[in-house]
């Protein structure tokens, strides 16, 4: 897909300030605030209904120009008490690509960014990603603030640091670890998403289930994002540039999953249940039942853990199979390309499996033993 990046300046007036007093105790009521407190920079999310009015205090007084990242197809204004200019990016992971990088570096320079500027990122996992890792490298690193429009940045994509974008062998492997200001949560930004949107941030939430969570979905919703965003924020700020291997636990059902989503990305045969490419948390349903599978079949977890992993993958309504039509060769290659390399010991594939201990990263596991796993996993 052809990426739309374009740059137009001052594209909202001048705001009013929000009011204060009482408008900011109703805010306030209305937010859950969670601090992420990693060493190199501390700083809130926000979740809550309406709680976008909060990012007018998360922006420094002293910022000489505001540009907002986003797409045409996000229609949400931003009150900010000052003009901004806008930067578009077309929607998919395909804009995820080093040219699109190269046109959002280049709409900073026409929309007169400098190092005293803020970028806001506004719209789902592939707006912060992009806009983040721009942000982080655009002379030398300007701040970022997040403003997640989907359920799955809410609650994963848009908190932690991590900014990228995708080469053809695989998902994220250029990013940078780059904290932003702060990030907004609204949950009224939910409500006009589409099912498979919906279904994708299930995902995310159903692996925080299985690290720990227990039975999110009795919750409401607002609720569910609130404890996914305490557990990453916690995790993240024991290892922040995942130096330890604590934060791999975050990977849990991503190897297999980016893997899916790479070659369902390079195939328009290899589709999810709209006959569109697997969404990213579609595929980490499906990679959270083979890692279930995988440390079933090493020992790691008895058939009461196997099962629970098809429970909750179930009760978001997630897929649980391979598509027939991707090639297990194929997902292979791409796993053996997964960026967790660095923790690799010796031969074999790494994946983020179960075990008595809890979650954990696991080294050196045999790839004949993995792709005899993957022919079980294909919907017949």
């Amino acid at each position: 897909m052809e990426d739309s990046t374009a740059s137009t300046h001052n594209t909202a007036s001048t705001h009013n300030t929000a009011s204060a007093g009482k408008g900011d105790v109703a805010i306030a009521a209305r937010c859950k605030e969670i601090e992420v407190a990693s060493p190199s920079r501390k700083y809130s999310v926000y979740v809550g209904n309406r709680c976008v009015d909060k990012i007018s205090g998360i922006i420094p007084e002293d910022a000489r120009q505001v540009v907002v990242v986003t797409q045409r197809e996000i229609e949400i204004e931003l009150d900010l008490g000052r003009e901004y200019s806008t930067v578009f990016v077309s929607q998919g992971e395909e804009a995820k690509s080093v040219k699109s990088l190269e046109r959002v570096c280049k709409s900073f320079v026409e929309c007169g960014l400098t190092r005293r500027g803020v970028v806001i990122a506004l719209g789902g996992g592939v707006v912060t990603d992009l806009a983040g890792f721009a942000a982080s490298i655009y002379h030398r690193g300007v701040p970022c603030i997040n403003v997640s429009t989907s359920l799955l940045g809410q609650v994963d994509a848009a908190i932690g640091g991590k900014t990228g974008i995708n080469l053809e062998e695989g998902k994220n492997l250029i990013g940078t670890f780059s904290q932003p200001l702060g990030v907004i949560c609204d949950i009224s930004h939910l409500e006009s998403l589409p099912q498979l949107e919906m279904l994708s941030g299930y995902g995310e939430i159903a692996k925080y289930a299985l690290l720990g969570l227990g039975n999110l979905e009795k919750y409401s919703l607002e609720e569910q994002v609130a404890k996914c965003v305490y557990l990453k924020a916690s995790i993240v700020s024991e290892d922040e540039l995942e130096q330890t291997g604590k934060r791999a636990v975050l990977n849990y059902g991503h190897t297999l999953g980016h893997a899916i989503e790479a070659c369902s990305l390079l195939g328009s045969s290899q589709t999810d249940m709209e006959n569109q490419p697997i969404r990213h948390g579609v595929a980490v349903g499906i990679g959270l039942i083979f890692a279930g599978k995988l440390a079933h079949r090493l020992g790691r977890i008895d058939d009461a853990r196997l099962a629970r992993h098809y429970e909750v993958v179930r009760n978001y309504g997630l897929m649980e199979s391979i598509p027939k039509e991707i090639e297990p060769d194929e997902l292979v290659q791409f796993m053996a390309n997964d960026k967790k390399s660095m923790f690799a010991k010796g031969d074999g594939l790494n994946f983020v499996l179960d075990g008595e201990k809890g979650v954990e990263l696991v080294t050196g596991i045999d790839t004949k033993l993995v792709r005899g796993l993957l022919e079980e996993m294909y919907s017949r």
